[in-house]
């Protein structure tokens, strides 16, 4: 059986696999929750994190699945929704800034082409547009990656965090060229299925559903599973299976956890109307905003509301 993260560890040192190379945002994350005598090991992509640790090679991966500008990262959801099972068992926010690096001694060179990852490129396109117009960008697995490469590749500078520019020996040419100062990164920590956390009062719920044979109204019966419960989505992202032109299956994160009773209702709701459903953890949020209930979706609510069937059926006296 596997433990329960971060409650019941049985060993002092964990690994922890994470997205690579060194100086990556999803190492910056990890470092805010590691211990100094845990393993640390860089992953080229988020199938090798997530696949490490379903070989067992790691405990436990750090990927990042959302971004506050750019929307979801779909390596991570479609591991996720699947590759062999794994649950969540916390997530991390960071926020993020970025930095135009450039080998050192090579500040005043003309930049035409630039290194990054999507998601940072499409998070600085008015900073390139105004200074690089005609800049070629080539995509990278990780902003790190690009820092990484950049002493010995073929382009000209790379878009990463300052912490790749330390970890690499470059310069910055420019910092903070996000068009949005606010932008934050999700990150979830992911394990073999074990034991589910316990209720921190500000939890969600992750879920992937499929639906099978696509109907009018598919999308709706299952929102109306959460929606008669009072059960608030806080995410909602549907993705290919893979199997052919038009089948979609949807990944959905929820407020609250599964041992509450409104979320485990509507869970045990739609396993009945999908054609199945995927757990991918109930976990403490980040940003620790407790769910909204009523009187009427507080558990005590459908406690009360079971005893009362179970006194029908006993033909009790009510």
């Amino acid at each position: 059986m596997h433990p329960r993260w971060p409650y019941e560890y049985p060993c002092a040192v964990r690994r922890y696999a994470y997205l690579g190379p060194a100086g990556t945002f999803t190492e910056e994350a990890l470092r805010t929750i590691a211990e100094p005598s845990d393993e640390l090991h860089p992953y080229a992509n988020v199938t090798a994190a997530l696949n490490a640790v379903r070989n067992s090679q790691a405990d436990q991966a750090l990927v990042p699945i959302e971004n506050s500008v750019e929307g979801v990262v779909a390596r991570t959801l479609d591991e996720l929704a699947i590759g062999e099972p794994l649950v969540i068992y916390r997530e991390i926010t960071l926020p993020v800034s970025f930095s135009l690096l450039v080998v050192k001694g090579k500040e005043g060179s003309q930049v035409k082409k630039i290194a990054t990852h999507p998601h940072a490129e499409a998070q600085c396109r008015s900073f390139i547009a105004k200074n690089y117009p005609d800049a070629e960008i080539i995509p990278t697995s990780s902003t790190a990656a690009a820092a990484a490469d950049l002493v010995k590749s073929g382009f000209d500078a790379a878009i990463a965090s300052p912490a790749a520019a330390k970890e690499y020996g470059l310069s910055a040419i420019a910092n903070n060229i996000g068009d949005n100062d606010g932008a934050v990164t999700r990150f979830v920590l992911a394990g073999k299925p074990g034991l589910v956390p316990a209720l921190s009062g500000h939890d969600r719920t992750s879920i992937v559903a499929f639906i099978g044979a696509d109907h009018a109204g598919a999308l709706l019966e299952v929102l109306t599973e959460f929606s008669m419960r009072g059960v608030n989505l806080t995410f909602i992202q549907s993705r290919p299976t893979g199997k052919e032109l038009g089948s979609y299956h949807f990944i959905i994160d929820v407020e609250g956890h599964i041992n509450e009773e409104r979320v485990g209702d509507a869970l045990t709701g739609l396993r009945r109307i999908c054609e199945d459903v995927r757990y991918l953890g109930s976990y403490p949020r980040a940003d620790k905003i407790a769910p909204t209930t009523t009187t009427r979706t507080a558990d005590n609510s459908f406690k009360q509301a079971d005893a009362w069937l179970s006194a029908v059926r006993a033909g009790e006296k009510i």
